[in-house]
C-alpha cells in the first residue's frame, strides 16, 4: 500500500528561533515536510507562489511589515482551480476575540496557540491539509461563546476609529490618519456610541475593552 504524500508546510514566524523550533519539532513526526520559511508576511506570499505549500503556518505578529491576517487574508484569496491557494493555518500566542474573528474572516482553516502540546499541532496541520477545521480548545470555547452571546457588530471602518481612539488620537488625527474628514469621524463615532450604548470617549474605550473588540 502506497503512503499518502506528506504535507507540504510553509513556516511565517518572524523569530528565527520559533521557526528554526517548528522546524526541529515538525522533523520528529511522520507525514509532515516543511519546505521553506519566512520571516514576514510578504515573503510568505513570495515564497508560497513559488512553491505551493499545502498548509502555512502563520504566526499573527510579524514585524513591522504585513501582519498575519493581512497575509492570510492575499494567501487565501489566490484560490483556483488549476492552483489551489494553501490551508493557513495560525499559530500564536493571542487568543482574543478580536485576533480569532479577524483571522478566521481572512480565510485562515484554523486557529492554534502556542501552548499546545505537538501531537495537537501535528493533528492541526493534517486537518488544515484536508479542509478541516482546527481550533485550540480554548479558542473554541471563545468562538462558542462569542456565538450565544454576540457583542455589538461594528463595521471594518467603526474599528479602525475604534482602535485610533483607544490610542488617544482626537477627532482631527483620526482623520487624518484614515483620510477621511472631521465629519465623517463624528459621524462614525456617534454610531459607535450607539451601538455601544456609551455617550463618551473612554465609555466606548472601556466598553470596546470589555467585548474584545480592539486588536
Amino acid at each position: 500500500m502506497t503512503a499518502a504524500p506528506a504535507v507540504r508546510v510553509l513556516l511565517c514566524d518572524d523569530h528565527a528561533v520559533v521557526r528554526a523550533g517548528l522546524r526541529a519539532l515538525l522533523a520528529s513526526t511522520d507525514g509532515i515536510e516543511v519546505v521553506a520559511e519566512a520571516g514576514s508576511g510578504e515573503e510568505a506570499l513570495a515564497v508560497a507562489a513559488a512553491l505551493r505549500p499545502d498548509v502555512v503556518l502563520m504566526d499573527l505578529q510579524l514585524g513591522t511589515g504585513m501582519d498575519g491576517v493581512t497575509a492570510t487574508r492575499q494567501l487565501t484569496a489566490t484560490d483556483s482551480a488549476d492552483a489551489p491557494a494553501p490551508r493557513v493555518l495560525v499559530l500564536t500566542m493571542f487568543d482574543t476575540d478580536a485576533d480569532i474573528a479577524r483571522a478566521v474572516a481572512a480565510g485562515a482553516t484554523g486557529y492554534l496557540l502556542k501552548a499546545e502540546r505537538p501531537e495537537r499541532l501535528f493533528a492541526a496541520i493534517r486537518d488544515a491539509a484536508a479542509g478541516r477545521t482546527a481550533l485550540s480548545g480554548s479558542v473554541a470555547d471563545r468562538v462558542v461563546s462569542r456565538l450565544r452571546t454576540p457583542g455589538p457588530a461594528l463595521t471594518a471602518r467603526e474599528r479602525d476609529i475604534l482602535d485610533r481612539l483607544a490610542q488617544g488620537l482626537g477627532n482631527r488625527e483620526i482623520a487624518r490618519a484614515l483620510f477621511l474628514s472631521e465629519a465623517t469621524v463624528k459621524t462614525h463615532l456617534g454610531r459607535i456610541y450607539t451601538k455601544l450604548g456609551v455617550h463618551t470617549r473612554a465609555a466606548a474605550v472601556a466598553s470596546a475593552a470589555r467585548h474584545r473588540l480592539l486588536p
